[in-house]
């Protein structure tokens, strides 16, 4: 079975992965941005800025999806070759 799998292929959830990845990255940077102020004792950034910062825990949340998604490809797979 191993030789009929191509070692490019983009497997069940990759894409959700790579989605999820982005959307925590921006929540990443939208933290660091709205923690900035409150360490620089400037100004502090609107109060839907803290909401973008969720971004991080909706990209983990993708990501596991994908992940799961890529786990029960693997169990059919692994069914279907026994």
């Amino acid at each position: 079975m191993r030789d009929k799998t191509q070692p490019n292929s983009a497997a069940a959830g990759d894409g959700l992965i790579r989605a999820g990845a982005i959307v925590f990255f921006v929540g990443a940077v939208a933290t660091l941005v709205t923690v900035a102020p409150l360490l620089l004792d400037t100004t502090p950034f609107p109060p839907y800025m803290f909401g973008l910062s969720m971004l991080m825990g909706v990209g983990f949340l993708i990501a596991g999806a994908g992940v799961f998604q890529s786990i029960a490809q693997g169990r059919r797979r692994a069914r279907e070759g026994s």
